[in-house]
C-alpha cells in the first residue's frame, strides 16, 4: 500500500481527488501544497495529490511554483472534479455573521453568498476544510466546504451543490519522483516548464516548435522567477505522450531552444479527449521521415 500526501486537512476537494486517483492507499493530509510535495521529496510519502488548475479561478500558483523548484516530481495521473460546494454552519442562516473558506472557494460562490447570506463577512482560510475546523472551534459561523467535509465535521448543512458556475471543475495531479512513466493511452497530456531567455520572440520560438509539429496546447501559464524581477517561467501542457515520436521530437527541439526545461509528466487525460493531429503530423509521419533520412545517409534513394 502506498502513502499519498494530499493538501488537507481532511475534508477537502483534494481528499476526494486522492481517493479517486489512489483508491485503497493510505491518505496523509498535510497543511499546504508545499508540504505535500516536500513529503514526497523527503521520502515520507510515495506520492502527492495537489490541485493544479480551476476552470473559474485559473492556475494554482503554489503547485506551479512547487513543481518548478526543488527536486523534480512527475505527474503520473490526473483527476477532474466538478466543483460544487456544501455550506456548513453552527447555527441557522439568519444568525450567520461570518463565512470562511479558501479564496478560490469564496470567489466561486460569491453570488450565492450575496443572495443567501447577504450580511455575512467573508473570511479567508488556508483551505475549505480548515474553514470547517475553525467553525467547529467557534471562530466563525459558517464554512464553504467540499462535499466530503460532511463525513468529518459534525456541522449543520445549510446548503449543498452550491456553485455560481454550474460546470466549474478543478484538475488535480498525482505526483511521484521520476521513474517509469504510464504507458501511452491515445488520450494523453504532456507537461513541461521552461524558463525562456529574456529577449524578443523567445516564447514564440518555443511555441513554434510545437506548432510546426502539429501539437495542440491545452494550457499556457506564466509565473515570475523568484529573485529575478522581470523573468518568467512558462508552464506548457500539450496533447500527446513523451513516448510518441512526434512528442519526443518536439521535446528535443524545445531542449535545444531552451536549456532550462523541466519535464513534468506524461499521463492519460482525465477527460479522455484524443489529440487533434493534422496532415503530416502523425507519429507514423515522423517515423517515416526519420527512416528516409537514415536511408539517404546510407546512400540509398527511395
Amino acid at each position: 500500500m502506498s502513502r499519498i500526501a494530499y493538501f488537507g486537512p481532511r475534508g477537502t476537494f483534494t481528499e476526494q481527488a486522492a481517493r479517486e486517483l489512489a483508491p485503497g492507499d493510505d491518505l496523509m493530509p498535510v497543511e499546504t501544497i508545499w508540504a505535500a510535495l516536500a513529503a514526497v521529496r523527503k521520502g515520507e510519502a510515495d506520492a502527492a495529490c495537489v490541485p493544479v488548475e480551476n476552470s473559474v479561478e485559473g492556475p494554482v500558483a503554489a503547485t506551479l511554483d512547487g513543481l518548478a523548484e526543488e527536486a523534480p516530481l512527475v505527474a503520473v495521473a490526473e483527476a477532474l472534479l466538478p466543483v460544487h460546494f456544501t455550506v456548513l454552519a453552527r447555527r441557522d442562516a439568519d444568525q450567520v455573521r461570518t463565512v470562511a473558506s479558501h479564496p478560490h472557494a469564496l470567489a466561486q460562490v460569491r453570488h450565492w453568498l450575496e443572495r443567501n447570506l447577504p450580511g455575512a463577512e467573508h473570511v479567508v482560510a488556508s483551505s475549505t476544510a480548515a474553514a470547517a475546523v475553525a467553525v467547529q472551534r467557534g471562530e466563525y459561523d459558517a464554512a464553504v466546504t467540499a462535499p466530503v467535509a460532511v463525513e468529518h465535521y459534525p456541522l449543520r448543512v445549510l446548503a449543498a451543490g452550491v456553485a455560481d458556475v454550474p460546470d466549474a471543475r478543478t484538475r488535480f495531479l498525482l505526483l511521484r519522483p521520476p521513474g517509469p512513466l504510464p504507458e501511452p493511452s491515445g488520450a494523453d497530456r504532456t507537461s513541461i516548464v521552461a524558463a525562456a531567455a529574456n529577449r524578443t520572440g523567445a516564447l514564440a520560438e518555443l511555441l513554434t516548435e510545437l506548432a510546426m509539429r502539429g501539437i495542440n496546447l491545452t494550457r499556457l501559464d506564466a509565473r515570475p522567477i523568484k529573485g529575478n524581477f522581470g523573468l518568467y517561467r512558462f508552464f506548457i501542457d500539450f496533447e500527446g505522450h513523451v513516448a510518441e515520436p512526434r512528442i519526443g521530437d518536439a521535446l528535443a527541439a524545445l531542449r535545444r531552444r531552451c536549456n532550462n526545461v523541466r519535464f513534468l509528466g506524461s499521463h492519460r487525460r482525465a477527460d479522455e479527449v484524443a489529440p487533434t493531429i493534422g496532415t503530416g503530423a502523425g507519429n507514423e509521419d515522423f517515423v517515416k521521415a526519420v527512416d528516409w533520412v537514415a536511408a539517404v545517409r546510407r546512400g540509398e534513394q527511395a
